[in-house]
Parts: C-alpha cells; structure tokens; sequence
C-alpha cells in the first residue's frame, strides 16, 4: 500500500508540528494549490488518519491508523541499512516469499517487506504461523553478510538479541530467547524467527529473515503454550513504535557484527538465555539427544554435553527442556 508521495509530505509537516498548520503554509511548502492539500488530505483521511481541520487554523493529526504503514514506520527512523526500503502489505501470501524474491532481484540489505496477515505464514519445517490481522508485527528482511554460509545460525541469534532489548525498549518487560529461534515470556512463545539463505559451498549471496511477534492478540487468538504482550500487560501496546524500534536495534546489531564479529552479540545472548544449564531433548528428524546445554559457539550452534561428558555441536532441531 502507497499514498501521493505529496500526501506522505504532508502527512510528515503534520506529524512534525504540535499545532495546526495551515492549508496556505502547506501550499508555500509543497509549491501547490489549497484545493491539491484538501484532496491529499482527504486521501490520509481513507487511509485512517484522522485529521482535524479547524478554519483560520488549520489541519492537526488527532489519530493515527494502528497500521503498519511504511511511512509510519519510516517516521524518524535513523536508518542506514535496516529499513530504508520497505515494502507493505495488508495481505501477503508470505512475507518470506516475498523478500525472498526481491533479495533475487538485487533488492538492496536492510530491505524490509511487512504485511499484516499472511495467508501461508510459516515457520521452521514448514510449520503454519497464525497471523491475526492488525494485532501482532509479521515481517521479513534481507541481509547479504559476506559470511561462510555454515555461520548464517548466528543472525538468529543477533535476531533474538534486537527483538529481546526493542520489546523491553518500548513495554519495560524482560523477555528470554530459546535456542535456536524463540522469544519466550512467562514459559511461553512470543515470538519466533525463521532464516533461509542462498548460498554456494562457501559463499552467502543473500539470507532472508522472518519474524512474527504476538503484540496485541487476545488470549482466543493464541495457540497453546503461546502469549502475547498485550496478555502480558494488559494494555495494548503501539505495534508502529515496537517495529520501528526492532529495526533499530537489528542495525544496530547488525553493524556491529560487521565491525567487530559475533562475540558481542553471543556476550548478549547468552545473557539472555533461558536455555543454557538445562537438561534438554534435541530432536532431530526421527532422532533424540540429549544433554546438558552449556554454550553456543562463534556460528550460533548449540554446545551440548552429553553423559558420556562429550560435546556435541548441534546446529538445528527442536529443543525441548526435560523435567
């Protein structure tokens, strides 16, 4: 969805002024006709906004659409990489398969696709996502890191990092992560992250990632064992503010992977773990291990001490904590 490049610099004058603002200053600014504003106006109005206009003072934003729009998102959003291109959606079939396709096309890193419902959300092994329209952060985003493509299980983990301090950030609630891909609050998934690549032997032409958070579902809209942060809080919780400050700290993350390698992104995460020190299954196509969870390496696979007092490296799986 796009609006009149005209309607979204308007949109952002109104946004940048805490009082009205003219039709006529509008009409200086932008170089066209009052009766151009009206129309562009009225084009914000359809969209959800709503605009107040009072005579001899002008238009004032009262409201905002709780959508999230990609000029909403953009709105002073610091970005060099991580969304300076994004794409939304009010349907998509998947954001996935979408970033997946503009990441074929040479569609630059940091581009972010954003829809909120999917009808074929998925997640690890082809699992179904449940999405609810306007109620939790479905997105995807590509990256081209110049990296081994046996080291791509490590941006799951910086993933988890950005979307564990962003939700803390924006709601003051501490959540965990659960190797390899889950966001977990109370014992419960909040959200979860899915990684696919391109890639040859040695080299990783692009790497998508996918993330769906349950922001402000309903306890009926959830599926067992899941909770969302407005369940949490109870209170709705602004889902524009929450993207943008995800995108935030994924470049910054991201930047500083580039900079200075993985140690301070596992530095972070394993002071977010709820995974590591337990006794845990992996389960591995028709396959169990098991073991005492004691670190991850420098590619993001999971260190597991077996009884025989052997480490086993693990690199996917479902984990699964023992009683």
């Amino acid at each position: 969805m796009t609006i009149h490049p005209i309607a979204e610099k308007i949109l952002f004058s109104l946004k940048s002024c805490t009082d009205y603002i003219s039709g006529e200053q509008l009409s200086n600014q932008l170089s066209i006709s009052r009766c151009a504003i009206w129309k562009h106006i009225q084009e914000l109005r359809n969209l959800g906004y709503l605009i107040e206009a009072v005579p001899h003072l002008g238009y004032r934003i009262i409201k905002t659409p709780d959508r999230l729009l990609s000029y909403e998102i953009k709105w002073k959003l610091p970005a060099k990489i991580m969304g300076k291109k994004i794409y939304y959606f009010d349907t998509a079939a998947s954001t996935m398969d979408i970033a997946y396709n503009l990441a074929k096309e040479n569609s630059p890193e940091g581009t972010v696709v954003v829809a909120e419902f999917q009808t074929k959300a998925r997640g690890r092994f082809n699992r179904p996502w449940l999405c609810w329209r306007y109620k939790g952060i479905y997105f995807s985003f590509i990256l081209r890191p110049k990296i081994h493509p046996n080291r791509s299980a490590i941006f799951s983990l910086l993933t988890a990092v950005a979307l564990v301090e962003a939700i803390n950030n924006v709601t003051q609630i501490y959540t965990e992560v659960k190797w390899p891909n889950d966001i977990i609050l109370e014992g419960k998934k909040l959200a979860g992250i899915l990684t696919e690549l391109e890639a040859e032997m040695e080299q990783t032409h692009f790497m998508v990632i996918g993330v769906g958070i349950n922001v402000n579902n309903l306890s009926h809209q959830l599926v067992e064992k899941a909770i969302s942060l407005r369940q949490y809080k109870k209170e709705n919780i602004d889902r524009v503010e929450l993207m943008r400050q995800i995108l935030i700290k994924l470049e910054e993350h991201y930047l500083l992977f580039k900079q200075k390698g993985a140690d301070f992104i596992l530095y972070k995460w394993r002071m977010h773990s709820n995974t590591l020190g337990k006794m845990v299954k992996i389960i591995q196509n028709n396959t169990t291990i098991t073991g005492i969870a004691v670190d991850v390496d420098n590619d993001g696979n999971l260190l597991l001490r077996r009884e025989t007092g052997l480490i086993e490296r693990i690199n996917a799986g479902d984990l699964i904590y023992c009683d």
